[in-house]
Formats: structure tokens, C-alpha cells, sequence
């Protein structure tokens, strides 16, 4: 095991992280031991107990489980910068779904006593009760889109979440998402060739185009009016 004394860039610059004191930054990366990953390894399984309160240091992850039909649903890409795995922390409750490696993956692991050591820091419970909320807020538009919007506006919903950083949904977003329309569609729970169908509507109307492995956005304007179809 290696303690970290040193985040990335990329954890340096996620707002969550970022809000906490130096202080409290540099307790928390002296508590985490590292995990290294490599692509399809898994940081844990579905039902695993807790052990850490997890960043992404480098690389990125997906949350994923399996539905009963046995096909994989894609919940979330985690990106460089994002910190999870809270509520088992708190609830002492296993893992609800299974988290691996897209990509060789650097991941920094909070040991439980950290995580709890932190807690007791009013600062750092309200910056983890502000995370909760930044992930139940992502949870609840998922939900959302699911039930209330058509199948083209629940695309370019997710679009403009990926853009943002997923999960992280930050403030800033980008004009390209490396991302599969395999692994988009089964976050959306849409067959491949229903996805492409819209896709290419979507191209159609300037909004995106598509390349191996990721989706340009050419027009945010066009794929804002999108999301907005129901």
C-alpha cells in the first residue's frame, strides 16, 4: 500500500474536492490507500461490503448492474476528479451495483477509519451531505427522464449530462463525449439499433456528429431544444 500525499489535475479541478479546506484535502489523500486498475477490472461488485470512500485519481469507471433479463444497464461513467461510495459509508450497507474500469484507472481509497475520523468535522459532513444531494439530484433526473420523456429527449438529456462530467454534472461542459453508442445505449435501456435511429435524426438536425468511440456536439442550442421533447 502507498499513501498518497499528491491528487491529479483532474481531482484538483472537480468543484466537490475543491470546496473542502487544504486542510481537510490533505487529510483526506493521507488516508487513501491506491488501487491501481486496469481496463474491465473491477473496484467492487454488487453486495461487496464497504472499505473506502473512493476517488477517481485517473481514468474512468462505470456504475453498472444487471437487470433481470440479465443485459447490463450502464448507470453512470465516473470521470477523473469524482468522489463515491458515501452512503455505504455512512449506512454501513454493501454495494448496490458493481463499479469497474473502462480504461487503466488510477482510484484513491478513503480507509473507513479516515472517512469517519473526517465526519466528525462539520465542514466535511456538510461536504459529503452536499455530495449525496449533487448524486440524488442526478438519480432523480434519470428517473425522470425515463418516465416522462420520448426516447429522443431522453438521448439528448443524457448527451448533455455526459457533457458535464455524468454523475459530476458540472457547470462547465464539453463539445465531445468519448463514450460507445453501445455503452450509450445500454445506459439508456434501448436497443443499438433504436439509438442509432435517433442519433441520425440528431445528426440530421446539426446537433451532433459521430465518430468512432465518441459523439461531437455541434450545437448545443439544437440539443437543448431536443431534451425538451416529450
Amino acid at each position: 500500500m502507498t499513501f498518497i500525499a499528491q491528487a491529479s489535475d483532474e481531482m484538483r479541478a472537480n468543484p466537490w474536492f475543491g470546496s473542502l479546506a487544504r486542510a481537510t484535502q490533505q487529510a483526506l489523500l493521507e488516508g487513501c490507500w491506491t488501487v491501481q486498475l486496469k481496463s474491465g477490472e473491477y473496484l467492487f461488485r454488487r453486495g461487496d461490503r464497504r472499505n473506502g470512500f473512493y476517488g477517481v485519481n485517473k481514468g474512468r469507471l462505470k456504475a453498472s448492474t444487471l437487470r433481470e433479463n440479465g443485459r447490463e444497464a450502464i448507470l453512470a461513467v465516473i470521470e477523473a476528479g469524482n468522489w463515491f461510495g458515501q452512503m455505504s459509508m455512512i449506512s454501513g450497507a454493501p454495494h448496490a451495483h458493481d463499479v469497474v474500469a473502462l480504461e487503466n484507472a488510477t482510484v484513491l481509497a478513503a480507509r473507513p477509519q479516515t472517512f469517519e475520523t473526517l465526519m466528525n468535522d462539520a465542514a466535511f459532513a456538510k461536504a459529503i451531505a452536499q455530495l449525496q444531494a449533487i448524486h440524488t439530484s442526478w438519480l432523480y433526473r434519470i428517473i425522470d427522464d425515463s418516465a416522462a420523456y420520448s426516447t429522443r429527449a431522453r438521448i439528448a438529456r443524457r448527451l448533455v449530462l455526459l457533457a458535464s462530467g455524468d454523475m459530476s454534472a458540472a457547470s462547465a461542459s464539453r463539445d465531445e463525449i468519448a463514450l460507445s453508442q453501445e455503452m450509450l445505449a445500454m445506459m439508456l435501456d434501448i436497443t443499438r439499433q433504436t439509438l442509432a435511429i435517433e442519433l441520425k435524426a440528431m445528426v440530421a438536425k446539426g446537433a451532433i456528429s459521430l465518430h468512432y468511440g465518441r459523439i461531437q456536439i455541434l450545437s448545443r442550442e439544437a440539443l437543448l431544444k431536443l431534451q425538451e421533447d416529450n
